[in-house]
């Protein structure tokens, strides 16, 4: 069933964060966790899945960090979603054999054709959106603040 978890509102937050903070060098997990105060708990573990199913890509080193592996347009909420959904491995109850004729023929058809139009609108919302909503509501670009044209 598709519920909403903390897990996955930090995930999008943390894609959201290294989209709209990054800058030259790629985003460090500390830094998101300061600038969003996930837990780190939740935050390494999220991001890793988020590597393994290339949305982000993790560059090692010490000035390591995190990168997005598509333009942020390329990258929908939907995509973030299914890692997480994926990474939780939890029994979903549509997926039980007990129940009623009307449960498996009824309702269950109709919590799934639910949970799929919630898919479809979340895959049409784009990174690249929200980072116009974040500039919109006028929250500063860390990354653009610290990039320097000097040459």
């Amino acid at each position: 069933m598709f519920r909403v978890s903390k897990k996955m509102l930090f995930a999008i937050e943390a894609v959201l964060d290294i989209a709209y903070h990054a800058g030259s060098e790629p985003v460090q997990s500390r830094e998101i966790t300061r600038r969003q105060g996930i837990p780190r708990r939740y935050l390494e573990q999220a991001l890793q899945n988020l590597v393994r199913e290339g949305v982000l890509i993790g560059v090692r080193g010490p000035r390591g960090g995190y990168r997005l592996a598509r333009e942020r347009r390329r990258i929908s909420v939907g995509d973030i979603v299914r890692v997480v959904r994926a990474m939780d491995g939890s029994e979903d109850p549509l997926e039980d054999v007990g129940g009623s004729s009307l449960g498996h023929d009824v309702i269950r058809p109709m919590w799934l054709e639910l949970q799929q139009s919630v898919l479809v609108s979340l895959d049409e919302i784009t990174i690249d959106s929200l980072c116009t909503r974040a500039d919109e509501a006028g929250i500063v670009s860390e990354g653009r603040r610290n990039l320097d044209f000097t040459i």
